[in-house]
């Protein structure tokens, strides 16, 4: 009876796993596969062709909305990373007393819907009167992804082993010279693993922008919103190709970076 169940359990994992992959990914294979059709109709394959990505790289319009994507997530993941990082180190080496309700605190954007967010951000940079725009949508992007590389960075700290820093305390260094020397060369991979996934946070994000843009400032996604509103040509579906191979690009390094950091700790061990 028990080899009865086991079997079934065999064939019917597979099947599952299966089903919940095509659930998952049909739709994004559909968008890149009507990014090569000929025809302006999506849903009707018309024959094969590369021209929506032609047309797409000769479109200014696009060209200054990829722009302003790539500068915004550059810095966003910079600042993200610098704050992260440091509030990281500070958390696990600091001995803070109420250090778990800080935590908390600083991965609740990621669990606060983005809805949510952008009312906020708006409300506040209204009160404030800060300008909307570039300005606005780097303060924002900076706040929501800290947290992935505060997370990242946390859990490669709690992974070293204290003795390093502990002998080197022992020989006189002092602590800047251990944080340069020790600290941040070992969780260096961590670091640059969590500013990868903040930049493809960045490039993803649509409704938190859209609460703070301004009509000289449009991003990628924002300018794919919209031209699927206004009824959505294979272009759009390009433009959503070259979105999708970036933030895959941006997360498969990230979880590289990581698995050679971890293989490294182990053989290290």
């Amino acid at each position: 009876m028990a080899a009865r169940r086991k079997k079934k359990r065999k064939i019917f994992s597979p099947i599952y796993l299966t089903l919940v992959l095509i659930i998952l990914y049909l739709p994004i294979l559909m968008v890149v596969i009507y990014s090569f059709n000929s025809g302006r109709t999506i849903g009707v394959w018309q024959g094969f062709t590369t021209g929506w990505y032609t047309r797409l790289f000769s479109n200014a319009l696009m060209a200054d909305a990829l722009k302003n994507s790539l500068i915004l997530a550059a810095l966003s993941s910079v600042l993200s990373g610098i704050i992260g990082t440091l509030g990281a180190i500070g958390l696990a080496r600091g001995h803070l007393r109420g250090a778990g309700a800080i935590e908390s605190l600083a991965t609740l954007p990621m669990m606060i819907p983005e809805l949510v967010l952008g009312m906020a951000y708006l409300a506040v940079f209204t009160a404030l009167g800060v300008k909307l725009g570039m300005g606005a949508l780097v303060l924002t992007h900076t706040t929501f992804c800290v947290p992935y590389v505060f997370i990242n960075v946390k859990s490669r700290l709690i992974g070293m082993d204290p003795a390093i820093e502990e002998a080197a305390r022992d020989l006189g260094a002092s602590l800047m010279r251990i944080l340069r020397d020790i600290t941040l060369p070992l969780i260096m991979p961590a670091v640059i693993s969590g500013m990868m996934l903040a930049a493809a946070m960045s490039l993803d994000d649509v409704v938190i922008s859209f609460f703070v843009t301004s009509a000289e400032t449009t991003t990628l996604p924002l300018k794919v919103y919209t031209g699927l509103r206004s009824g959505g040509t294979p272009e759009i579906n390009a433009l959503s190709t070259l979105m999708l191979g970036a933030i895959f690009l941006f997360v498969g390094l990230s979880q590289l970076i990581r698995a050679v950091n971890d293989k490294r700790m182990d053989s290290s061990r």
